[in-house]
């Protein structure tokens, strides 16, 4: 839960079931006012927000049919924003709970209730609310990373304000940064965003993905080649480096390259100096650099895979981007940026996630990060009949043991699944899993590319 108390409003017309409740609710850290009729339900909300509301289906007027809970939930929904409501009854049944839904209610608790089950619901409608009210408020002014000429920066969760301390203390540097984190985590971005903060924005960023580069042409692709210094080099070309000339230099997956080819990039960062292949003369380079791996580089290291004196030279300072699971507060953020982007890009009129789908995002693990969120919404939008993106509409159904069985699955599902599988056993090292599944590294990137891993 979020490090301010959520606060719920209790409606029933018996004062020991709000006694109950309110003591229930009070011991897990919940903040609890009540009320004893739909009016003093409308009432409070004028005068507060709740992150969530626990209601009565029935009242003095009327101690069985629910029809006062019913026009309760009616009116509720007239309210802008209304916060998440679970609906009580004693005298529960199939059809109550269908109209109830119909007519706004998240979900349904029987009486006599079951704490676990109403406490788990509870923090489940306090957690979605909180986060459908932070995807509307997407285009408040008040981020301090939001600025023009700057990348958009989606990071409200509690786990992405101290990346976002640091990134602004150290953006307008000339430090080398090394970024760590999983796959589609949005290292790209953070580079984006650290050199157009810097004094080199206006400058070129050059991005090199390091682990899709064969061998054969690490040096001519960094440090460029002279015409005739190989068989096909028909002409004189710049490398990565001097097409970064005074700006920033992203080298992705830094932690795939091979110690050979570490060595030589270790020279260029210690005396700014290279030659191109074919030639003697001394080029002299000054930009800065921006790495970025989603391995254990310290480990790596540790093993003898990665050169320690690189390592020194490449994290001047160090960001570890947390993964999309641990910041579950930027998903629907995420989401309905992504929904608008592509609703435009596909002419779609697409206005929002209904609170199924919302639930469903939340839900997920993500193992795919941010870059498996922009491809869910993607194909949402695309498969969406409605105004609003349903559940049905993401692809992420599963089957009863929370895994959707191979053949129920496309091949592009299935082959999306092994790479994840190989992945996770490499412990996210791209080269071991690309050797696992018998692809060569640049082919596996290829791959990790279209699948939005």
């Amino acid at each position: 839960m979020s490090q301010i108390a959520p606060r719920i409003l209790v409606a029933d017309d018996q004062k020991d079931i709000l006694e109950a409740l309110r003591l229930l609710l009070k011991g897990e850290g919940y903040e609890v006012d009540t009320a004893t009729s739909p009016r003093g339900v409308l009432s409070a909300l004028d005068k507060r927000d709740f992150d969530a509301l626990l209601i009565d289906m029935n009242y003095t007027r009327d101690t069985t049919s629910g029809a006062e809970g019913l026009d309760l939930l009616a009116r509720l929904q007239t309210i802008d924003a209304p916060p998440p409501v679970v609906v009580m009854t004693a005298w529960a049944s199939i059809d109550g709970a269908v109209e109830a839904m119909l007519r706004g209610a998240r979900d349904f608790i029987e009486k006599p209730w079951d704490n676990r089950r109403l406490l788990a619901t509870l923090r489940t409608q306090v957690e979605l609310g909180r986060a459908l009210r932070r995807s509307q408020q997407l285009e408040r002014e008040n981020r301090a990373l939001r600025k023009e000429g700057f990348p958009e920066l989606i990071a409200e969760s509690p786990a992405m304000q101290p990346v976002l301390k640091l990134m602004e203390r150290i953006g307008p540097s000339d430090a080398n940064v090394l970024l760590l984190g999983e796959h589609g985590t949005g290292k790209e971005v953070v580079a984006r965003w650290l050199h157009a903060a810097s004094g080199r924005a206006e400058r070129p960023l050059v991005t090199v993905n390091l682990g899709a580069i064969p061998d054969g042409l690490f040096e001519s692709e960094l440090f460029g080649h002279v015409k005739g210094a190989f068989t096909d080099a028909k002409v004189d070309r710049l490398g990565r480096f001097q097409l970064a000339e005074g700006g920033t230099l992203f080298l992705d997956e830094i932690a795939n390259l091979p110690l050979p080819q570490q060595a030589k990039l270790l020279r260029v960062l210690e005396t700014g100096e290279f030659e191109r292949v074919g030639s003697s003369k001394t080029q002299r380079v000054n930009v800065r650099i921006v790495s970025a791996t989603n391995a254990d580089i310290h480990a790596e290291t540790t093993a003898g895979r990665f050169r320690q004196d690189l390592l020194f030279r490449l994290n001047t300072v160090e960001i570890r981007l947390p993964p999309l699971r641990d910041r579950r507060e930027d998903i629907p953020l995420f989401a309905s940026h992504f929904g608008r982007r592509y609703a435009a890009r596909y002419r779609k009129a697409i206005t929002g996630f209904a609170p199924d789908a919302m639930q469903a995002l939340l839900g997920h693990p993500w193992p795919g990060n941010v870059r498996e969120l922009d491809h869910t919404v993607e194909r949402a939008v695309l498969m969406a009949e409605q105004s609003l993106v349903r559940a049905r509409d993401l692809g992420l159904g599963a089957g009863a043991d929370g895994v959707t069985p191979l053949d129920q699955m496309s091949l592009e599902d299935v082959e999306r699944v092994l790479i994840q599988k190989a992945l996770a056993r490499a412990g996210g090292n791209v080269s071991d899993a690309a050797k696992a599944l018998g692809l060569s590294r640049s082919a596996l990137y290829r791959r990790l590319k279209h699948y939005g891993l």
